[in-house]
């Protein structure tokens, strides 16, 4: 089975070109410097699985098509991961009113359900604020372990996002490792062997970040890992496009928004 798996955003927090038109470092002429939040979209021909509902949701589906959807996996519960969450109420409706499944490391399900009580639970009218969303947590005993959401199988992981723990995941020979600062041995041993890696380097060149990897430490990581192509994500206003593909060695890239791969 093939999954195709698409970068909806790979934009840092604020997005480039950030609120107020700010562009920063970014040349505005360079269509790959714009930049929704990060989001990854995993379809096999049967099911689309979503990772992250960030403010910039809503247009991502709009822009890259993709009109139906039947779980989110959401990496960990900062805003800008999560908070496009209403507009799964336009699913709900579309799917005949099934809750959508989302899933997640328990203490952030346990933030965004607090956050977002009325979809979780319901709201004060039956008909138009039911319960939409159901939340799922992640067994702790199943990270580094193959399972599945319908057809397509997957290995979570966890990561050290400073603040919080996030989650990564493996499809087949490609992972996903957004938004993190350093990976563990365990992390690191399920995604050693991807031919490809898209990974958080939002830091850039400032190893002091609290909650980001620089790309020095993507460099140090892959040297275990042993990916053949490696996608630098999370990209702030501060990281040009065609400036950091020259910066970038041999086997690393910059990422954009609308990238895919077929694994």
């Amino acid at each position: 089975m093939t999954l195709k798996i698409t970068i909806l955003g790979c934009g840092n927090s604020s997005g480039v070109p950030a609120v107020g038109n700010y562009w920063g470092n970014c040349d505005p002429n360079e269509p790959k410097n714009r930049r929704y939040k990060c989001c990854l979209a995993v379809q096999s021909d049967e099911t689309t699985i979503i990772i992250d509902t960030g403010a910039d949701f809503r247009h991502q589906m709009n822009d890259f098509n993709i009109t139906s959807l039947d779980a989110v996996f959401y990496t960990h519960q900062h805003s800008d991961h999560c908070h496009g969450i209403d507009d799964l109420r336009s699913f709900f409706f579309r799917n005949n009113r099934t809750p959508i499944p989302c899933f997640g490391h328990e203490q952030a399900l346990e933030e965004i359900t607090e956050r977002f009580k009325y979809l979780f639970e319901g709201g004060n009218h039956d008909y138009f604020y039911p319960k939409m969303i159901e939340a799922n947590a992640f067994d702790v005993s199943g990270f580094g372990k193959t399972q599945s959401f319908r057809d397509i199988s997957y290995i979570p992981y966890e990561m050290n996002h400073g603040t919080c723990t996030s989650v990564g995941f493996r499809f087949g020979d490609l992972s996903y490792s957004v938004d993190m600062k350093t990976l563990d041995q365990n992390a690191l041993n399920v995604i050693k062997g991807s031919k490809i890696w898209i990974v958080d380097g939002a830091a850039y060149d400032n190893s002091d970040n609290d909650v980001h990897a620089d790309l020095k430490t993507l460099y140090e990581y892959n040297e275990f890992v042993q990916a053949k192509q490696v996608f630098v994500t999370c990209l702030s206003s501060q990281m040009d496009y065609h400036i950091l593909k020259l910066e970038l060695p041999d086997g690393f890239y910059p990422a954009y928004d609308g990238m895919a791969f077929n694994i």
